[in-house]
């Protein structure tokens, strides 16, 4: 601990630096697009030799799309000295000229390291665009707006901590949820900006560990449309605070995306948000499913974007369009 306290100092020190000298603005392409790989459940830990040979199938995936913003959700570091495993993400997101952000999971501040110091530490990484915003916020929660021809705004990229562990035990057990404070701050965050824009909604979408209860309530939904496979039980947590209803009140949330539960990876309408599932981009038991990734490509001035997995190996697979693959077609 005192080794990565002073590591940390020194990093503390120079982050100020560091985050001016990143200066990006995320932004459409000259075709009006905008991709993002979302890599979830790396659970590295040098200590134990584990998942180090994921580096090269991340590498792998981002030469291939190319992407705009790497997104890691979650359950990313699984050792005592987290700055030291970071320094592997740095190493890859540098060598690709890669902008990335994290959000966390619950096994992320298991590790002699406290959430808030981890969320510093992050925050110091260079090309890492994770940001505090709000002191009295749960977590480490932030929106990045991609920015389109009209040099404002065209799309939000909603980045929250979904927490860990029950805070109501032992009355309530299991996994943790959005509190209100997050829930009041995604409401005021999305009232700004569909108050500059005129009283219309940006197309968003939203980035955490932990999927919602709704995720199962989409899937034992016979009619809904839902690409992928459910290999195993959705570990959503007992109570639901109501973040799904913020988002279908506030009308600007396109998708979620989520890890979390290593061995899924659909994506299911729920009226009209799309809730899905990265691909676990460790190796899981068998190779089923197959380590991978998750593409989402979201299109300026439209409430739209195509998804699919890429896995390791180089195979494309659940290919999908929000919201046109989930309409359900009439006789």
């Amino acid at each position: 601990m005192k080794k990565f306290g002073y590591s940390f100092l020194i990093l503390f020190i120079l982050s100020f630096s560091i985050q001016a000298q990143k200066g990006v603005r995320l932004k459409f392409n000259k075709d009006g697009e905008f991709k993002i790989v979302q890599f979830t459940d790396t659970h590295v830990d040098m200590s134990k030799n584990q998942n180090l040979d994921i580096f090269e199938l991340l590498q792998k995936i981002i030469e291939t799309e190319k992407p705009d913003l790497a997104i890691l959700t979650g359950d990313v570091i699984t050792q005592d000295d987290p700055e030291k495993a970071y320094q592997l993400f740095v190493d890859l997101f540098k060598k690709e000229n890669l902008p990335w952000v994290v959000v966390f999971g619950n096994h992320d501040a298991e590790h002699n390291v406290s959430r808030k110091k981890l969320a510093e530490l992050v925050e110091s990484l260079p090309l890492c665009l994770n940001k505090k915003d709000g002191a009295i916020i749960s977590g480490t929660n932030f929106v990045l707006p991609v920015y389109g021809k009209s040099k404002k705004p065209e799309a939000l990229l909603y980045c929250m901590d979904s927490n860990s562990y029950s805070t109501l035990e032992p009355t309530v057990k299991g996994y943790g949820w959005f509190d209100f404070s997050q829930i009041d701050w995604y409401r005021q965050k999305s009232s700004e900006y569909t108050h500059k824009n005129g009283g219309k909604p940006l197309p968003a979408v939203a980035f955490f560990h932990i999927p919602l209860p709704e995720y199962n309530l989409a899937w034992n939904d016979s009619a809904a449309i839902r690409f992928g496979e459910k290999r195993e039980r959705v570990s959503s947590p007992d109570i639901n605070s109501g973040m799904f209803a913020a988002m279908l009140q506030c009308g600007d949330v396109m998708g979620t995306f989520v890890g979390h539960d290593h061995y899924n990876d659909y994506i299911i309408d729920y009226h009209n948000i799309a809730l899905a599932y990265g691909r676990a981009s460790k190796i899981v038991r068998q190779d089923d499913p197959v380590s991978g990734g998750r593409v989402i490509v979201l299109k300026e001035g439209k409430r739209e974007f195509e998804t699919w997995i890429r896995e390791k190996g180089g195979a494309k697979l659940l290919d999908c369009t929000y919201p046109k693959s989930f309409e359900v077609k009439t006789p």
